[in-house]
């Protein structure tokens, strides 16, 4: 097959079509389906399990582990995708974390409580096949796309991905809603099934048309294997030489923490702080919540890419966080369903446009390299780094007060900073970018 020209439709299609396939495992996995399993695996009378020994609350067991595993995609990536320019076969490693990631969910079918370190290993692989993939697909955003077209491709594949997630959700919950007890539990297995299943096969348009990369014939040995190293510091001199991806970076590292957190921990905190009439009341709400976040992104993707261009990209991220500092400090005073699942549909609004509008002007900020997936795992690194403190401040200041709103108005102070920091790119930059 001939490769495609960089900027073709067909080009384009594929590498978006990537995010329809890979965004059902955040949704599936992370959001809805495998929480209410994990959960329903413990008793109220029976909340821990010993691990290595020790005795662990089954939600930090899971929390711990999801903590390590970023950790790990933060320090390997660097590493691997500085090798995958340096070889030029990005695809093969796109292609590892995919099928690691899928197979892996695939695996989540046999998880028990007698079964427990197979599924922990399963859940641990699943997160790092996923998120090791995207430091891989992110950085062919500008191989398949021209500058002036990756504000709208990025919003495409994020709405396709929206799209996608929701309609294996909803096939999903078909399955597993009517259903008690360990009928309900298989069938929230065969989910994870499914979800490894859709990743694969839907993966394979996006496989057949992405280019290998630029080949330079290298094996990957001991001296390659360490010149990842070297990549990075010489991605590190050229971004702090480059003041504008310099700020940027730093002001998408603040912020970004907090759009994550919030995203990991907004069904907890529904879960705990809602006023549901009921358990049954309580889990539909939390599942409609997730839908209605899921498919008002896919708007706030389109709204935010029109505003970029109209705009320019950092004026339109600064407004966007501002948004999501005014939800933040609503979020303290939500107590009752309706009041859940507006703030549900704001989230989805502003999550779905910073998401796509941030990797994007990351992407045109660059520097012409070849190394493309160097520069964009500081990016992806940011991000999982990011993660790893909110998470572990958002859980210090419920842990401390015990509740979890202190938590969310705290996370208004790094949406705050991210303006300020957004206000310090060169203005120069505000129009062009």
């Amino acid at each position: 097959m001939n490769q495609l020209e960089k900027g073709s439709k067909k080009l384009q299609n594929a590498w978006a079509f990537y995010d329809w396939a890979n965004s059902v495992y955040p949704l599936v996995i992370s959001s809805s389906i495998f929480p209410i399993f994990y959960a329903s695996l413990f008793s109220d009378e029976f909340p821990n399990i010993n691990v290595f020994g020790v005795d662990f609350k089954n939600t930090a067991l899971i929390s711990f582990i999801t903590a390590i595993a970023f950790l790990v995609v933060a320090i390997i990536s660097p590493l691997l995708s500085g090798i995958a320019d340096y070889v030029g076969n990005k695809k093969r490693f796109l292609q590892f974390f995919c099928y690691l990631g899928a197979l892996s969910c695939i695996g989540l079918y046999w998880f028990s409580i007698e079964n427990i370190y197979f599924g922990l290993t399963c859940y641990f692989l699943g997160l790092i096949g996923f998120w090791g993939s995207l430091v891989f697909y992110n950085s062919y955003l500008p191989d398949v796309a021209f500058e002036e077209q990756q504000d709208k491709l990025s919003a495409r594949g994020y709405s396709l991905g929206y799209i996608g997630s929701v309609i294996l959700l909803v096939a999903s919950l078909a399955m597993v809603i009517g259903k008690e007890g360990q009928e309900a539990m298989d069938a929230m297995r065969l989910t994870f099934v499914f979800t490894g299943i859709w990743w694969i096969f839907f993966s394979q348009y996006s496989f057949y048309f992405l280019p290998k990369g630029k080949s330079t014939n290298q094996k990957v040995t001991r001296s390659i294997f360490f010149n990842g190293f070297k990549e990075l510091i010489k991605v590190k001199n050229q971004l702090f030489e480059n003041l504008a991806l310099k700020r940027y970076l730093i002001a998408f590292f603040v912020y970004s923490m907090a759009v994550q957190t919030v995203m990991l921990v907004a069904t907890y905190f529904g879960e705990q702080e809602i006023n549901w009439p009921s358990p049954s009341d309580k889990t539909m709400g939390l599942i409609i919540s997730i839908l209605v976040i899921q498919l008002v992104a896919v708007a706030g993707a389109v709204i935010t890419s029109r505003a970029s261009a109209k705009f320019g990209n950092i004026p339109t991220l600064i407004v966007i966080n501002v948004i999501w500092a005014v939800i933040c400090v609503c979020a303290y005073f939500v107590t009752e369903p309706i009041h859940f699942y507006i703030t549900a549909g704001c989230v989805g609004l502003v999550m779905g446009g910073i998401q796509a509008l941030s990797r994007s002007t990351y992407s045109k900020f660059l520097p012409q390299t070849e190394d493309t997936a160097s520069y964009f795992s500081f990016y992806d690194v940011s991000e999982k780094i990011g993660i790893v403190i909110g998470m572990g401040l958002y859980g210090l200041i419920d842990q401390l007060t015990g509740s979890m709103r202190n938590s969310i108005v705290f996370l208004t102070l790094f949406f705050i900073s991210g303006v300020i920091l957004l206000l310090r790119v060169p203005k120069k930059t505000f129009s062009a970018k």
